[in-house]
């Protein structure tokens, strides 16, 4: 990271996680997942934007200490590698008297580490600014050579900490919860890619006790490390955030339910109960919208559905090996299917054929179920073709589904 709008990326997601959290930090003060959370994103956000050369300047020239970026920028990044230890203990729960004392252990370590750089500081001596290369230009100064350390030592500790913890909650983590799993799976990405930035500089630094120069690991190869692993952690604690809103969740359902939307509407238009929508229309108001052209679809379908096509569908399910519940949505979804192709065959009009004198009725299953299976299914797909057949030849051949 040398400048430009990349420093800024990390931040940017940051930010819009600590808007996306705040209004929840109003309504539950109580909880100190939340409280950890936004102090989490809220230190994190400037690090990258201040670890920028051009920054590090202007902040030496703004407070007239040489180098005072040094310990600002050292003691937020120890700051911020503890609140991530805080937040994934809270995170993963667990009896709450071991989370209050792995939280306050983890609290003292880290505080203790940044009072440290401090002091550190203050007591050493570096009166040559340096922009780039501060950790290895004064590796072997006095204090200022402790400080470093001090630094390289928590943030390393904070990240194996981080990225382990992650790492493990992964594979334990319900595989139903997709914004979390991939969340965490960012995050053990950027962990990953942290503690390569810290080998650059402990190498660098290591190699400056020697005797020997690698610069170019804390200069070239260090800072694209860092702002990489800033962009993924700060996307890894985005993604269950929106992941897990209402208009995400909405969204997705909206998305899914597209086939059976797009297969129904023409059906439904007939009932003369769409309400058009507006390019501005909220996702919650369009899923409502979707939601009841499919309503108003299977309504003028319902004369359509032949219960033979929902027993052969549902038989060939079960001979498969699918469960009950899931036979129930592929057998329905087929009668639904049959019912398009007839209906379209004969022009969309009659109540339905004399052929189907007792019509069956759908299940109240899930809609994005329905819709999934009605897409995806290979037995569905060969009720829909044998529809073509006639109203008396309409089940579906398991042997060929």
């Amino acid at each position: 990271m040398s400048g430009g709008i990349l420093p800024l990326l990390p931040a940017s997601l940051m930010i819009l996680a600590l808007l996306i959290k705040v209004p929840k930090l109003r309504r539950d003060r109580d909880r100190p997942l939340n409280r950890t959370a936004c102090a989490l994103l809220a230190v994190g956000a400037p690090i990258n934007f201040l670890a920028t050369p051009s920054i590090i300047a202007a902040v030496n020239r703004l407070t007239g200490v040489v180098n005072f970026s040094a310990p600002l920028v050292f003691g937020l990044c120890t700051v911020f590698s503890g609140l991530c230890v805080v937040l994934v203990l809270q995170w993963r729960g667990g009896p709450p008297a071991a989370v209050r004392r792995a939280t306050r252990l983890t609290a003292a370590l880290f505080g203790a580490a940044t009072v440290a750089i401090v002091v550190l500081f203050v007591i050493g001596d570096a009166p040559v600014e340096r922009l780039e290369d501060l950790d290895t230009y004064y590796a072997t100064t006095p204090w200022i050579r402790e400080m470093i350390v001090c630094f390289l030592l928590a943030h390393t500790m904070g990240t194996s900490g981080l990225t382990w913890l992650c790492g493990k909650w992964l594979t334990r983590a319900d595989r139903a919860l997709r914004p979390l799993r991939t969340g965490l799976a960012l995050i053990v990405v950027a962990g990953l890619m942290d503690l390569a930035y810290l080998a650059a500089k402990w190498a660098s630094v290591v190699a400056r006790w020697t005797g020997h120069d690698l610069v170019f690991l804390s200069t070239d190869v260090a800072p694209p490390l860092a702002g990489a692993a800033g962009l993924l952690l700060g996307a890894g604690f985005l993604v269950p955030l929106v992941g897990g809103s209402a208009t995400w969740v909405a969204l997705g359902q909206y998305r899914r339910l597209r086939p059976l939307w797009k297969a129904l509407r023409g059906f439904a238009a007939t009932q003369g109960r769409t309400v058009p929508l507006t390019w501005w229309s909220p996702v919650g108001i369009r899923l409502i919208h979707r939601e009841s052209v499919i309503d108003d679809g299977i309504l003028a379908l319902a004369g359509w559905f032949d219960p033979r096509v929902r027993g052969a569908a549902y038989e060939a399910a079960r001979d498969r090996g699918m469960s009950e519940a899931r036979a129930a949505t592929v057998a329905d979804a087929a009668v639904l299917a049959a019912a398009c192709r007839l209906k379209a065959a004969a022009g969309g009009s009659g109540p339905g054929p004399a052929a189907i004198p007792q019509p069956y009725r759908l299940g109240r299953l899930p809609l994005t179920a329905l819709a999934h299976a009605f897409r995806t299914s290979d037995i569905v797909a060969a009720a829909r073709d044998a529809a073509t057949a006639g109203p008396s030849d309409v089940t579906p051949d398991p042997v060929g589904a």
